[in-house]
């Protein structure tokens, strides 16, 4: 099953206003519309049989209207996995948790600099140990700042995470720390953590081919998922550019594309 781990898509009559405000918020420059239904058909030309949307609130207030959207897509395709999310300054998180679970949706999208927590605050901890067994937990991890101690989320702050708790999965987007990964190299030599996982998205861009080769190296290969990170990047060029970048055979994209699934599967219905 090829998964798409990482997407982010909206509804046609508001998809060139929210790709614009995401280009304005995170300095971006998307290549694609952001629609829900151009994504469904890039995702199809490209072979994909399940693909994630990320739905994110960036404030406590906007909660319940993302989990809404989230949970419409449910009856748009039934190839579409859409990730909910909660804010920990939100009262009602436990709410939006089970209201999630009773719809079939089994995955959270977290984004610590985007929603203004930082990955080591308290108030995330009772998040975490809600989800464990019921939530996987995908965190946007990496910060341009130059301190990673001060930083919302950076490589660091995911291990401590993760050791904090060991048995929540998490997947780590951008390969575990956009724009800090030559930390990522230094946290995660010789690490194993068997709940965590990573992300390709937004590495291919960033990352030479020496580098991306050698973080590729260093993390588990059969815990990196394929993100393309959509509607920052089209699917296929992202695949392509992936492949080439990294130096993959066709067999390792393929096992690249289906490892996901070893996940997903205990939180969708594959």
């Amino acid at each position: 099953m090829r998964i798409d781990i990482h997407t982010h898509a909206f509804h046609h009559r508001v998809a060139a206003r929210a790709v614009s405000a995401l280009n304005r918020a995170m300095n971006l420059h998307c290549e694609a519309s952001g629609s829900l239904q151009d994504l469904i058909q890039e995702e199809e030309g490209c072979g994909m049989d399940r693909f994630a949307v990320l739905c994110c609130a960036a404030r406590a207030g906007q909660v319940r209207a993302v989990n809404n959207f989230a949970l419409s897509l449910r009856k748009e395709d039934a190839r579409i996995l859409p990730f909910g999310t909660v804010h920990p300054c939100e009262s009602a998180w436990e709410e939006e948790l089970d209201r999630l679970a009773a719809h079939g949706i089994g995955g959270l999208k977290l984004h610590p600099d985007y929603q203004g927590f930082g990955m080591d605050d308290p108030m995330l901890w009772a998040v975490l140990e809600a989800c464990e067994g019921r939530f996987c937990v995908l965190f946007h991890v990496g910060s341009q700042s130059a301190f990673p101690e001060t930083a919302p989320s950076s490589p660091q702050a995911l291990l401590k995470l993760v050791r904090n708790f060991p048995r929540v999965d998490i997947i780590a987007a951008h390969l575990g720390g956009h724009h800090m990964w030559q930390h990522v190299a230094k946290v995660f030599a010789g690490v194993h953590c068997p709940h965590l996982w990573f992300d390709t998205s937004s590495t291919t861009s960033a990352l030479d081919e020496k580098s991306l080769r050698s973080l590729l190296r260093l993390l588990p290969s059969d815990h990196c998922f394929f993100g393309s990170d959509w509607p920052i990047f089209h699917v296929e060029p992202e695949l392509e550019r992936l492949q080439r970048k990294a130096g993959l055979g066709s067999a390792q994209l393929e096992a690249l594309l289906q490892q996901a699934a070893s996940l997903l599967q205990h939180y969708y219905p594959l």
